[in-house]
């Protein structure tokens, strides 16, 4: 699988959470999948994609075969995802480490502690312990770590988990995967973290002026 961009992980996240949060009204039409991936709560950063921009999104994951297009008696185009566990997947998560990898996909780079809060619609976590244990399997897949546990930041108690599936560069020597009690280095993680966030706002940016140049085009037209 090639790298996911911050709108394809979106778009795969929107799908998975709405599919175990509101299973009546899944699969998901355009715009339906275009208002959940523009929420104001719960994302991080916020977009504000366009139905067209969602649908060529939606086409290269068509590509990859990690969504697909249905049809249940409407004559509307509705879309789920082939992420993981369905039978065109190649992947398989467990309950918690699914919830965990939505939220990933959703909000990014997040402490056990967030996860466990923000969780708690796709999957219970009884325990904080559960939550770590999720995260370590994640990390330990046969098939290639999904989640890397970043260098814990100056003033913060916890550490990070970002999920490994947009190609971000982090550091070998100053990522501690797994070892939840580590410490690393603070210049490694405010560099990694500083960029990984200036991509995203770059991305939020742009998508705004897209927006705002469609709009004068609509009014000169």
């Amino acid at each position: 699988m090639r790298d996911l961009s911050l709108t394809e992980t979106r778009v795969i996240g929107s799908l998975i959470e709405k599919k175990i949060t509101t299973p009546d009204q899944y699969p998901l039409s355009l715009n339906a999948l275009t208002n959940a991936c523009n929420q104001k709560s719960s994302r991080e950063p916020v977009l504000n994609l366009a139905e067209t921009e969602v649908l060529e999104v939606l086409d290269a994951l068509s590509e990859l075969n990690l969504v697909a297009e249905v049809s249940i008696g409407s004559r509307v185009k509705k879309y789920q995802h082939r992420f993981c566990n369905t039978e065109f997947s190649r992947m398989h998560l467990a309950p918690p480490e699914l919830a965990i990898m939505c939220c990933l996909f959703l909000r990014g780079p997040q402490t056990a502690g967030e996860l466990r809060g923000r969780t708690a619609r796709l999957h219970e976590f009884k325990s904080a312990q559960e939550v770590e244990d999720a995260l370590q399997e994640l990390t330990d897949r046969d098939d290639g770590a999904l989640v890397v546990k970043l260098p814990r930041e100056p003033g913060r108690r916890e550490a990070r988990f970002m999920h490994l599936l947009s190609g971000d560069d982090i550091p070998h020597m100053e990522v501690e995967p797994g070892n939840t009690e580590s410490e690393a280095s603070p210049n490694g993680s405010t560099h990694s973290e500083r960029i990984s966030a200036l991509e995203q706002q770059v991305l939020s940016l742009q998508n705004e002026i897209d927006i705002l140049k469609r709009n004068w085009e609509e009014l000169n037209a």
